[in-house]
């Protein structure tokens, strides 16, 4: 187990970045004494003869898509021979189905996991239970992933910079009930120690890397720890810019650190608005009404940064009329440029041990086990209509006008006519942000 790519690391997507889990898992078993090879099925084939080699096969799935690419790698592993693990957070959430469809071990985002698990195989033993809170704190080891050339890069005011991806964090402490973190750890949140996170944006540095983006589920669940990363990153990369992501919530209560959070570099936020009617938020239990969502953007833009919103239009609890409104939201505010197109065609995804099926309605239908998700329908066949149309729209490479048509049809309002772009440079990473 412990020779050259005897144990294969894969990672399937981790939105356009260069993988935080994997390089993580890599890092870890590494410190133990193994020597695993790497694939990043997102950029390269998978390829047959680290598989001939791999007597073990780590798949990483941190979110939806990475699942659904992962069960291909699991079914070529397994007719190459090898045993399979899955590890991530979609993984904790799939476990059962897993085990029983696809792979021999499952294993959270607690890389200790991992190492115990190599060593039981080696040792020709099952894997002990790993002890609540332990957690190994290896820095990231990145040598055997793609170059950051090969991912994503922030593109802002005419030119492009390699993108360094980090955690500070993992768990959120937040409770929001369409989140699939929230069913594995329950409103706990786990600080990466900060000479941890530093190394692993010094090693990119050092390859390339002109803007750092952290990955947290929220940079401002532990603000102390976050405004040190920030200032000791400014500090010794001074022209170093990084973009987080923040709740709404936590951009209003901490409104106060956001000039200083853009000192030492942050020059965007991601933000959840997810919708703007509030029993779409109230169901969700977001944090936030719709009328927190300006005043955020005004304390972002004031401090000197700007803010790029996800949004989740399409819910059982959506109305027809919610999809136009967020069109004529971002036109009004200026935030034509800061959505990607993608981002109007979002449905809610219902993975297992989701909190939304605690108290589902009759929209809630059965379980799509190809799709890792729970089917559900709305009451109103026009807004799954719409969301089919949105969706194949984009897939042609639709944009703003041509999605804010679709909505204005289905509504019968009169046409919109086309938004004039504005002439300000909006920092964006070329991935589009989803699932």
């Amino acid at each position: 187990m412990r020779g050259q790519g005897e144990i294969l690391v894969v990672s399937c997507y981790e939105l356009g970045r260069q993988p935080v889990a994997a390089a993580s898992a890599i890092g870890a078993l590494e410190r133990a004494g193994f020597a695993p090879a790497a694939q990043d099925v997102s950029v390269d084939r998978l390829s047959p003869q680290a598989l001939s080699r791999a007597r073990l096969v780590l798949i990483s799935v941190p979110m939806h898509t990475a699942l659904q690419l992962g069960v291909r790698v699991a079914e070529k592993a397994r007719e190459a021979g090898a045993r399979v693990a899955f590890f991530g957070l979609y993984a904790a959430l799939n476990a059962a189905h897993l085990r029983e469809r696809h792979g021999d071990f499952v294993a959270g985002e607690d890389t200790a996991e991992l190492v115990e698990l190599a060593r039981a195989l080696e040792e020709g033993r099952a894997p002990a239970v790993s002890e609540s809170g332990k957690r190994d704190v290896a820095v990231p080891s990145r040598g055997a992933l793609p170059g950051l050339d090969r991912y994503a890069k922030l593109s802002w005011n005419g030119e492009e910079r390699l993108v360094a991806s980090v955690d500070a964090s993992r768990g959120c402490k937040h409770l929001c009930r369409h989140c699939p973190i929230v069913p594995v750890y329950r409103g706990r949140f786990v600080a990466v120690p900060r000479e941890t996170v530093l190394a692993d944006v010094a090693q990119q540095i050092a390859v390339g890397a002109r803007h750092v983006s952290f990955g947290d589920p929220d940079f401002l669940n532990g603000p102390t720890h976050a405004l040190r990363i920030a200032r000791e990153l400014h500090e010794r990369w001074p022209r170093v810019s990084f973009d987080a992501t923040i709740k709404i919530e936590h951009l209003l209560e901490h409104r106060a650190l956001l000039p200083e959070l853009v000192r030492c570099g942050m020059i965007f936020v991601t933000s959840a608005v997810e919708s703007l009617n509030d029993r779409v938020l109230e169901a969700l239990r977001k944090g936030h009404a719709a009328a927190d969502v300006p005043l955020a953007l005004a304390a972002v833009r004031e401090a000197g940064a700007e803010l790029r919103p996800t949004l989740l239009p399409f819910t059982p609890w959506a109305a027809l009329e919610d999809l136009p409104a967020l069109f004529d939201f971002a036109v009004g505010h200026d935030l034509v440029s800061a959505i990607d197109p993608v981002q109007y065609t979002l449905r809610l995804l219902l993975p297992p041990g989701s909190l939304l099926l605690e108290d589902a309605g009759p929209w809630l239908r059965d379980f799509d086990s190809d799709a890792f998700t729970w089917r559900w329908q709305h009451e109103d066949p026009r807004v799954d209509a719409l969301w089919r149309d949105s969706v194949e729209a984009v897939r042609g490479d639709a944009g703003f006008d041509e999605l804010r048509a679709l909505a204005d049809r289905t509504l019968r309002r009169p046409p919109a006519r086309r938004v004039s772009r504005s002439q300000r440079s909006v920092p964006r990473l070329t991935e589009p942000w989803f699932c």
